[in-house]
Formats: structure tokens, C-alpha cells, sequence
């Protein structure tokens, strides 16, 4: 979404960022790019106050004339597009990012109807569209975007003479299981030796997780980096990406470290079915077990060469299929089609509030 902020044609669109907490890393480049960022501080829907930044928020979309709202997430679907058809906004898109991992049947419920304010519904992947059908959403209500990365920001890969590093950039969430990573790094400590881990990400598990891999015997190869900024000079320097996901809609991860030039041996869960084809551009293995993740990275480890092609193929995909610009240009023709159908919207300079 902070891409989509920043990428979006100025000419065309001023782009106000509006968030339920004012604070993160991803601040700093949206205050560079939006036209305001204004928060809205909730804390649960159910208080009072959550009723009061509501109104406040539709007043402000009335105020600012928003013609385009889109939201990107559970928190910001039910807020936003419930906040923005109390406002009358022309345009309402929400946002689905996710295959329900963990959320309770109040959430999913709670979800469904904000999504009934929504025009259209926008899915990154082809597990995320299915979700929304399989919940009544009409498919003509749906659209398909990929995420999308900056391929250019990852140089060509030179082939490497050993396979030593493996790493992994996801949230420390409970639907990521990085206790499979951590169970399969004990059974190759003595296979392979020289294999050290990275696990990239902040979250609420990361005290779970350390003494997990105290407990496991491997707090000296598996190595917490949490937050970082330097992305792609961490997936520069490593050898293999993995994605121990037991839930994923499409993982910018995953795609980040294929545009590295990594071969990625991930989860046959959700969008990894679609983005990953396991003996060309990786290797996709069941979810929560150990064993075959852990075999995948010895098989990696034994053949440096074939590491290597299949990264360059991963590499090749993302060039072909997930660039940022393609992403935006597919958004902006998301934006153009409803804006049509709204002559009125149209004729003026058009307010997005993301």
C-alpha cells in the first residue's frame, strides 16, 4: 500500500493516508508522498469511542471530498468502508490479503458485512479470490491484483560454490510457523553443519520462538534479526528463502526473494500454489511438518547448482509477472473503471483516501 501511495500519478490523484494508529516504520515514506496522513485512533469496535472516530472519519471524507476510498486490511475494511458509505464516498474498494488464519467466526462475520460496502473487493491472489467467493461475494465484485516488487532493486545473482545461508522475512505470527523452520534446522544441524538461519520480523512470538530454539539446541545457527530495513541486502547475502507458512494469500516475502534470485522452498498452502512451481522456481512441501522441509534443504544444500537455477527462474518470474508497475497500472485501471461509471466524480481532480 506505501508503494501504491507513492507510485500513483500526481497529476491524476492526491493521496491522503488515513490509519487507525499514526506510528511504524511505514510512516516516514507515506509522509514524503500523501497529500495528509490523518489518524483515526480505535481500540476495539466495540467502545463507544469507536462510534465517535467513525462519524468523525466520514465527516473528514465529506470535508476532503474523497472520491476514491480503499482500504487494505480486516481492521481498515470494516472501519473504512463502513466510515466511507456513511460519507457517500463515490468510490468504496476494499482489500482481501488474507485466507482467514486464526480469526474468529465474529471476525469473519464482522468482515462479510463490512465487505457489502465495498464496490468492488480487490484479492491478491487467486486463494484470497476463492475465499471471497466461497463467502458470497459475487465474482463481479471481485478483482485480482498481484502484490507487486521492485525488481530492480535486487541485482543479479552470481552463482554461489555452497548453499549456507538460509532466510526467512515474515511477521512472527502463529499462521507463519516458524516452529517448523526452527524443528527442521535440529534435524539438519548434524547433516549439514555449515547451514546458519535468519529469521527476519518482529511480532508477538518472538520470546516463544528464541526459547524454542534454546530448547531445540539450535539458538547458535538460528539467528532472531527482527525489524529491518535492509531487506534486500540481507536476501543478497543468503543462499536459500523459506516460507513455513501454514496460511498465506500471496507473500511479498516470497516474491521479494525471488526477485533476489532465491530459490524458495515454501508451504503448498494458498497463494504459494500459484506462485511457486516446485522444480523450477522452487520447492513447495506440506505444511507444519518438518521432515520434508528439512529434506527439500538438504537436497538444496547437496546441489549448489541446482539452487542457483532455480532462483534465476524465480528471478525471470518475477520480472515477467510482479512488477510494481504492473501492479500500479492495474489498480489505475481498477480506479478508471469505476470512476466511469461516475461521470460527475470524474469531471474533478480526484481525492483518494487510502
Amino acid at each position: 500500500m506505501t508503494e501504491l501511495m507513492r507510485r500513483l500519478d500526481d497529476r491524476r490523484y492526491r493521496v491522503h493516508a488515513v490509519c487507525l494508529r499514526r506510528e511504524g516504520s511505514w510512516l516516514p515514506a507515506v509522509i514524503r508522498r500523501a497529500a495528509s496522513v490523518v489518524e483515526f485512533p480505535v481500540t476495539g469496535f466495540a467502545k463507544i469511542s469507536t462510534l465517535r472516530q467513525l462519524w468523525q472519519f466520514a465527516r473528514w471524507c465529506r470535508r476532503e471530498r474523497i472520491a476514491i476510498l480503499q482500504t487494505c486490511d480486516f481492521y481498515s475494511n470494516v472501519f473504512g468502508l463502513l466510515g466511507g458509505a456513511l460519507a457517500g464516498v463515490p468510490v468504496r474498494i476494499g482489500s482481501r490479503r488474507e485466507l482467514n488464519p486464526d480469526k474468529t467466526s465474529g471476525r469473519i462475520r464482522l468482515q462479510r458485512l463490512a465487505y457489502r460496502f465495498a464496490d468492488r473487493i480487490v484479492a491478491n491472489s487467486p486463494a484470497a479470490a476463492g475465499m471471497l467467493r466461497e463467502e458470497g461475494v459475487p465474482s463481479s465484485a471481485i478483482a485480482l491484483i498481484s502484490n507487486g516488487v521492485d525488481a530492480a532493486a535486487y541485482p543479479d545473482r552470481p552463482r554461489r560454490p555452497n548453499v549456507c545461508r538460509v532466510i526467512t522475512v515474515a511477521n512472527l505470527r502463529p499462521e507463519k510457523s516458524h516452529e517448523t523452520l526452527i524443528a527442521a534446522a535440529a534435524q539438519l544441524a548434524s547433516v549439514c553443519p555449515d547451514l546458519r538461519y535468519q529469521i527476519v520480523g518482529d511480532g508477538s512470538r518472538r520470546q516463544e520462538l528464541e526459547a524454542l530454539a534454546r530448547a531445540r539446541g539450535v539458538s547458535g545457527i538460528v539467528e532472531f534479526l527482527g525489524h529491518r530495513d535492509d531487506v534486500p541486502a540481507l536476501l543478497a547475502a543468503a543462499d536459500v528463502f523459506v516460507l513455513p507458512s501454514r496460511s498465506e494469500a500471496f507473500p511479498n516475502g516470497a516474491i521479494e526473494a525471488m526477485a533476489a534470485g532465491l530459490p524458495v522452498v515454501a508451504c503448498a498452502v494458498g497463494g504459494l500454489l500459484d506462485l511457486i512451481e516446485t522444480g523450477r522456481t522452487g520447492i513447495l512441501v506440506p505444511p507444519s511438518d518438518p521432515e520434508p522441509l528439512a529434506v527439500a534443504l538438504q537436497s538444496l544444500c547437496a546441489d549448489p547448482a541446482r539452487a542457483h537455477a532455480l532462483g534465476r527462474e524465480a528471478r525471470r518470474e518475477v520480472q515477467a509477472r510482479y512488477s510494481f508497475e504492473r501492479m500500479i497500472a492495474a489498480f489505475d485501471d481498477l480506479y478508471d473503471t469505476e470512476l466511469r461509471a461516475r461521470p460527475a466524480v470524474r469531471a474533478r481532480t480526484v481525492e483518494a483516501g487510502i
